[in-house]
């Protein structure tokens, strides 16, 4: 979902867009052509343009006249952020010929590319048709952020770009070991988003536990307003507030374990908790009707119009459901609400990380002004830029100094301070993107949130697709550190 992004239009867990991001992020199973064609990373010509001088203004020694080739999804953050910057990047190496391509068809466009071993120099790898993160890692496909990472900041020469990055961060782009394969631009709070109007008109607070919240969706389901809604064509945006659910129950350490695909996992009490929990929502007739027919687009703008008071996403929809929001919505995320109070984490433990991945493809021409451009990006400047016309926070610890925040923003700002430490990062969706979107997504959850699967159905069919990935030796297999 990570991440990202994230980022959908045609379909997927973030915007066009995880999830994914985001990210949210939420990426489409690539083609058995995509997978055989990355076998190596030496399958392309070694094409590179040549070094360029560095210098103070130039660290990564960019070739001043070699063309760059960025590719970015358009999606709910639209493409005016990326323009903006390209714009500084041209003005640093005016000889520089930027070609800027924005698609919601990223692996169907770069398949062949990759294929050919002429990918571009920077793309941002999100939305419906993003391509698989872990399989690009496995495969060599990928180009080592690191010397982007320890060069100099694009504000202050004293200090490296990744000591201006938000925590965990750099982690996201690890997969094993300490190389850095990603670098995601957005930071997306995933969680449950609600209109703070809907709630005053039902003279409500945000419920903190379980048994506030069905009772909320008591009252609500009186006048007429569902409980909830999501992406029911989409259900792998349930986990943005169904995970963190399951890590405040039980603790990170389900989490990890399921990430890591250890046997039993998906068996935990914690697990169970959760899923009778949301299966409750449906048995008690508290998510609206036709929800499991609906697309996230369709599914935002019900919660929009008042059909329903909660919404598992991320930040990105305030911005992709801007057309359909009214003025006095008051939109707002919060933490999912807790069980009981046997829960292991607070109520602010929340979801939050990384979102709309961007790469360097190992093969690429020009990687020095694929990094470039995400240094300039990484700017304050760049970041405010972002945060003001997309309404959400950059990846740039920073950023917010000056601007005034919607209520959406800022009730984001609040919720990652009221979770302190307590900032969770399940990486199911960035390891095993198939296991995450298909099985556990589609196969799993959607089926049980339209009653046509048990919890304890659900709980085993999640193991049972969890071991299948576990004993794929097809599959390249990742762990927490």
């Amino acid at each position: 979902m990570g991440s990202t992004s994230a980022q959908h239009n045609g379909g997927l867990g973030r915007r066009d867009v995880i999830k994914r991001s985001a990210a949210i992020g939420l990426i489409t199973v690539p083609t058995m052509s995509f997978l055989a064609s990355c076998a190596s990373s030496d399958s392309g010509t070694d094409n590179k343009v040549d070094k360029g001088t560095a210098s103070e203004k130039n660290p990564l020694g960019v070739n001043d006249s070699a063309p760059l080739d960025f590719v970015l999804f358009d999606g709910g953050f639209g493409t005016e952020y990326a323009t903006d910057a390209v714009k500084q990047y041209e003005k640093a190496f005016p000889k520089a010929e930027v070609k800027f391509t924005p698609t919601q068809k990223i692996q169907s466009q770069l398949q062949p590319r990759f294929n050919g071993g002429t990918p571009p120099d920077l793309i941002d790898n999100s939305g419906a048709e993003a391509m698989d993160m872990g399989v690009l890692v496995g495969k060599k496909q990928l180009a080592d952020l690191t010397p982007l990472l320890d060069a100099p900041s694009y504000d202050d020469p004293a200090k490296k770009v990744r000591d201006t990055l938000r925590p965990g961060v750099v982690e996201m782009g690890q997969f094993d070991g300490d190389p850095v394969w990603i670098m995601y631009y957005a930071y997306t709070v995933y969680g449950v988003w609600y209109s703070q109007t809907a709630l005053d008109r039902l003279d409500a607070e945000y419920p903190e536990d379980w048994d506030a919240m069905l009772a909320l969706c008591a009252k609500a389901k009186k006048q007429g307003i569902a409980g909830w809604t999501y992406a029911g064509k989409y259900p792998y945006y349930l986990p943005f507030s169904l995970y963190p659910f399951i890590g405040k129950i039980g603790g990170r350490e389900v989490l990890d374990a399921i990430d890591d695909l250890e046997p039993n996992a998906w068996k935990h009490s914690a697990v169970k908790s959760a899923f009778e929990a949301y299966y409750e929502l449906y048995k008690k007739g508290y998510v609206l009707k036709g929800t499991p027919g609906l697309d996230h687009i369709q599914s935002q703008t019900a919660w929009t119009e008042g059909k329903a008071l909660f919404i598992p996403n991320g930040s990105w929809v305030e911005n992709e459901a801007a057309k359909t929001t009214p003025k006095d919505f008051q939109m707002k995320v919060a933490a999912p609400s807790g069980l009981d109070s046997s829960d292991k984490l607070p109520f602010g433990a929340i979801w939050a990380s990384g979102g709309e991945p961007f790469v360097v493809p190992a093969n690429a021409k020009n990687p020095d002004g694929g990094m470039e451009q995400l240094r300039i990006m990484l700017s304050e400047a760049s970041s405010k830029n972002f945060t003001s016309k997309v309404k959400s926070l950059t990846t740039f610890n920073g950023g917010t100094d000056g601007l005034t925040l919607s209520t959406a923003l800022q009730s984001g700002v609040d919720a990652l301070a009221k979770a302190g430490d307590n900032v969770l990062n399940p990486r199911l969706q960035d390891w095993y993107v198939a296991l995450q979107k298909e099985k556990i997504g589609v196969g799993v959850l959607g089926e049980m949130m339209a009653g046509r699967m048990t919890p304890a159905e659900a709980m085993n069919k999640a193991q049972e697709y969890a071991d299948a990935a576990a004993k794929d030796s097809s599959i390249k297999h990742y762990k927490h550190q």
